[in-house]
């Protein structure tokens, strides 16, 4: 799966795959059509961000700051998108109007272990219900992605989404979305 999935990406391709939470779409994130094709399958603003997903979480932290690297490395890989500040302004195709924020995440996917980091967001219309199943992805979608891969059924619950732009200097973070993640897990990691 790893090999098909990275040569579609590498190719500006997108795919329909099978993330630790919900059905994803994925795309390289510094290729401009890739990421425009993207949105307009999913019919997503533009201007919205989207997270960058990597497979590798020691590829993910690298270069993080220690306080905030050290409790991403109790939360991570796992169901949790992160709001993290983003001085180089790195994957700014990803980032949205502000290109000091950058979301990220790293799923608990073993079988796509190696394939490089992805521009990602769920397999649905924008504001659309999140897919657990494949036949749940929209028709739309899947007929016009260049891979679809099928995971079977998913937890369903989408990644928990955590603002941690303000963690290194004051400690403080904030859940801007409940999920797959429970509340009292990062709170034990925070503390």
């Amino acid at each position: 799966m790893t090999a098909d999935f990275a040569r579609v990406i590498a190719a500006g391709g997108v795919a329909v795959f099978p993330a630790d939470t919900v059905y994803g779409l994925a795309c390289d994130p510094e290729d401009r059509a890739a990421v425009d094709r993207l949105y307009a399958l999913k019919g997503r603003p533009p201007a919205k961000p989207a997270a960058v997903m990597f497979f590798d979480r020691d590829a993910a932290l690298d270069g993080l700051p220690p306080r905030t690297r050290a409790l991403l490395e109790q939360l991570l890989p796992g169901g949790l998108t992160a709001l993290l500040p983003n001085p180089a302004h790195r994957f700014p195709l990803a980032c949205g109007p502000d290109p000091g924020t950058l979301g990220l995440r790293v799923p608990a996917l073993p079988n796509l272990a190696g394939a490089p980091p992805v521009l990602q967001s769920s397999a649905n219309v924008a504001g659309g219900l999140d897919a657990r199943r494949l036949s749940e992805v929209p028709r739309e979608i899947r007929d016009h992605a260049d891979l679809v891969l099928d995971g079977g059924e998913l937890p369903g619950t989408p990644s928990t989404v955590l603002d941690l732009r303000g963690y290194e200097d004051a400690g403080t973070w904030t859940i801007v979305r409940h999920g797959a993640v429970p509340d009292a897990e990062i709170a034990a990691c925070a503390s």
